[in-house]
């Protein structure tokens, strides 16, 4: 933790990973996170608000148990970073892509019922918050100055498509939660550096990985964005830190979004 900035690490840190690197576009979701546009028509989001969401969420997911809580990490870039995240904390983790019915039929081989999920890539993984809402599971979302919020109850705005900004953020989370666990006493005793989450997991043969790499660096770089089609149930209100809190403690006890808007502003 740096005292001067009370940031989890210090500025420069996230500067260097690009955490603060939006896009050039930007919905009316995310307007509140935004700290300029740049004179690229780049969308930068503020670190502070950042840092204190990131903070937030890995408060939260401490209190529930590891294998209640389960992420969803559909990319390359994301995938990497969360299976490090989840080695060390002991989390569950859904790679790759999410297979319909996962959270709502029992007769899918991969079926679980997770009492949280935290999801890397919004557009990506819809069908993730489409199935959470369904079945009541809070979500935390890693989103981009481009992603709709709607189903997200806890929003993390940072550069959920680079590398290095990914593999940060699941530093840190892994930091945190290792010490509300009991893992560790102390950050001296925390011993990987974000090279670790950067390194890849061998999962699919090199050149496949390589290929989804190359595939999402074009999608990074394309400026239009595919609306999010809302699930035929009627969509739930936003919740920000007090419905999630409140989440956690009925979720605890029973052991168990103003309404979002789609339109989206253009540059």
């Amino acid at each position: 933790m740096d005292e001067k900035t009370g940031m989890p690490v210090k500025q420069e840190a996230f500067l260097e990973a690009g955490v603060h690197i939006g896009t050039k576009i930007r919905t009316n979701d995310m307007r509140d996170y935004i700290f300029k546009r740049r004179d690229d028509g780049l969308y930068i989001l503020d670190l502070r608000k950042s840092a204190e969401k990131l903070m937030q969420a890995a408060k939260v997911i401490a209190r529930y148990k590891p294998e209640e809580v389960s992420v969803v990490a559909s990319r390359v870039y994301s995938s990497n970073p969360a299976s490090r995240f989840a080695e060390l904390t002991g989390v569950n983790l859904l790679r790759g892509r999410f297979v319909p019915g996962t959270m709502t039929n029992m007769n899918v081989k991969t079926f679980m019922e997770p009492k949280i999920i935290l999801v890397c890539d919004p557009k990506g993984e819809h069908e993730a918050l489409v199935e959470s809402a369904k079945n009541g599971v809070p979500v935390i979302g890693l989103c981009d100055t481009d992603n709709e919020t709607k189903f997200i109850d806890l929003i993390i705005p940072i550069n959920n498509k680079g590398k290095r900004s990914l593999a940060l953020i699941f530093y840190i989370l892994s930091r945190e939660i290792m010490m509300a666990q009991g893992k560790i006493k102390s950050y001296d005793e925390f011993t990987h550096d974000i090279g670790y989450f950067e390194q890849l997991i061998e999962e699919k043969k090199p050149e496949e990985a390589s290929q989804q790499a190359v595939e999402e660096v074009k999608e990074q770089k394309e400026e239009a964005s595919t609306p999010i089609e809302a699930p035929p149930k009627k969509p739930r209100k936003k919740k920000e830190e007090e419905s999630v809190e409140k989440k956690v403690q009925e979720s605890a006890e029973t052991k168990e979004e103003p309404a979002d808007k789609n339109e989206k502003t253009e540059t």
